[in-house]
């Protein structure tokens, strides 16, 4: 005889109707239930391993991605466990790049989101950096 399924709470997105909703693909807030853990990442930059640093914006964003897969990884979570996003990108400009990289990576329910346009990194070279929230069972 099969056990039956464990059915896990679910993160819940917000979206109160009193307020407008949300520019592109991200939920205003995100509830997470009682006994999850929580991760927090650092803002990870675009660079790979080797140290190199892509020229575009996108391939950067990519990268920032892959490290916070891999930060998440050590938790025993993934990319769908985000929570929450701070961006930071240093030109409107960069702002496609980023975005089509986020929602090729995140899930759906979106993340609560913050982008912003910073003046720059610890590099010139740096066009993204981007933090993360995670929380799992």
């Amino acid at each position: 005889m099969t056990p039956p399924a464990v059915i896990l709470p679910a993160l819940t997105p917000l979206a109160p109707p009193s307020i407008a909703r949300p520019f592109a693909r991200y939920s205003h807030g995100m509830e997470v239930p009682p006994g999850y853990r929580l991760v927090a990442c650092s803002g990870q930059l675009g660079i790979g391993a080797d140290g190199t640093i892509p020229e575009d914006a996108r391939a950067q964003a990519d990268l920032c991605f892959a490290n916070i897969a891999a930060i998440l990884a050590e938790a025993g979570m993934t990319l769908s466990d985000i929570v929450r996003i701070n961006a930071y990108v240093t030109d409107r400009a960069h702002m496609k790049g980023y975005m089509e990289a986020r929602d090729a990576h995140v899930a759906t329910p979106p993340p609560a989101s913050t982008l912003m346009i910073v003046s720059g990194f610890t590099l010139p070279d740096f066009k993204v950096e981007i933090e993360v929230l995670a929380a799992a069972l």
